[in-house]
């Protein structure tokens, strides 16, 4: 299912008022002034004849992100709330005011490339059944963000992923349900999950399914929306036509206790909201141990690290590493 684009059709375009956007582009920011300004400017620098709107929700920074996002691109709908709400709730208020045909979730620690836009505006407008795509996001070392393209946490896949036996075999459809590492990142599939970092969605789509689950502070906000998106019957769909560029979890370096917690509180609250019914008793007390084993766990490393700079960097990289929207043990 490869799509062309007509790169001669190309022009750079910015917000315009006079024209109902495309494609609201909604970016959360906390502390990370320069890497949403990094942001911003591949947003500015895009190729494409869709009109775009770009709102940035700001969760009470302090590192003179708003003012310099206020100097520097003045055309961007700025937000600034007075707490941190949570990335649920300020992707929330961006979409009570985007008025784009699509609703673009973009973390605010990417860079899209030129084309990027443009290809996936494309390919959403000519498969209507589709409510929402992702494209490839990789990492800055070039390797695949596996969280763009993922299945549900089930129990079953959970306990593959999480006990290493989808790496003992990587081939195997069984064993690889969570992280789909069976399927080539290069090719285009349909998929049960894609990553928040980048998250294209029908304004339809989210009419009827409403929008993030506001009980999801910061984690598996992403996973709850795609599965009630799959449950109202529309198409979720992988296609790395194009990629972006993810500086991993930027803006929660500074609070690797609160990272844990929110990652480990997200797996429950996902269980519980969509699986909870479906399994019996034993299988849920068996998940909530599990959720609790692997939380203990987390902070004791996290005790037991160095307390060097050294060791805490490396404490701070294993929690963002770990807390990357995956929500089952």
């Amino acid at each position: 299912m490869i799509e062309t684009v007509d790169l001669s059709l190309r022009g750079k375009s910015k917000n315009n008022s006079s024209y109902d956007p495309d494609i609201s582009i909604i970016i959360v920011n906390f502390n990370t002034r320069q890497l949403t300004l990094d942001c911003l400017a591949s947003v500015y620098a895009s190729q494409t004849f869709y009109q775009y709107e770009v709102i940035v929700i700001d969760n009470a920074s302090h590192d003179g992100s708003v003012e310099a996002i206020r100097e520097v691109y003045p055309d961007v709908q700025l937000i600034a709330n007075q707490n941190n709400s949570g990335f649920s709730v300020a992707n929330n208020q961006g979409m009570e005011v985007a008025k784009g045909r699509y609703i673009l979730l973009l973390n605010s620690d990417t860079v899209i490339q030129s084309d990027t836009l443009h290809t996936m505006i494309y390919f959403m407008d000519r498969h209507p059944e589709m409510g929402a795509s992702g494209c490839k996001v990789i990492l800055p070392d070039g390797s695949l963000d596996k969280a763009c393209k993922r299945g549900f946490p089930t129990p079953s896949a959970s306990f593959y992923y999480a006990f290493g036996i989808s790496r003992l075999f990587p081939d195997r459809p069984k064993f690889n349900q969570y992280q789909l590492g069976h399927l080539s990142p290069d090719d285009e599939y349909p998929v049960d999950c894609l990553v928040g970092a980048f998250m294209l969605v029908r304004r339809e789509t989210i009419e009827q399914v409403g929008g993030l689950d506001e009980t999801f502070f910061m984690y598996g906000e992403d996973i709850d929306w795609c599965y009630r998106i799959k449950e109202a019957g529309w198409g979720i769909f992988y296609y790395p036509r194009t990629y972006i560029v993810h500086y991993k979890g930027a803006s929660a370096r500074r609070k690797p206790l609160k990272i844990t917690y929110e990652f480990h509180r997200a797996m429950w609250v996902f269980h519980r909201k969509h699986y909870a019914k479906k399994y019996n008793p034993l299988t849920n007390a068996v998940v909530w141990v599990g959720i609790s084993l692997k939380f203990t766990l987390s902070l004791l490393r996290s005790k037991l690290s160095l307390p060097s700079r050294q060791g805490q960097t490396a404490t701070r990289m294993r929690a963002e590493n770990e807390a990357s929207s995956e929500v089952n043990p």
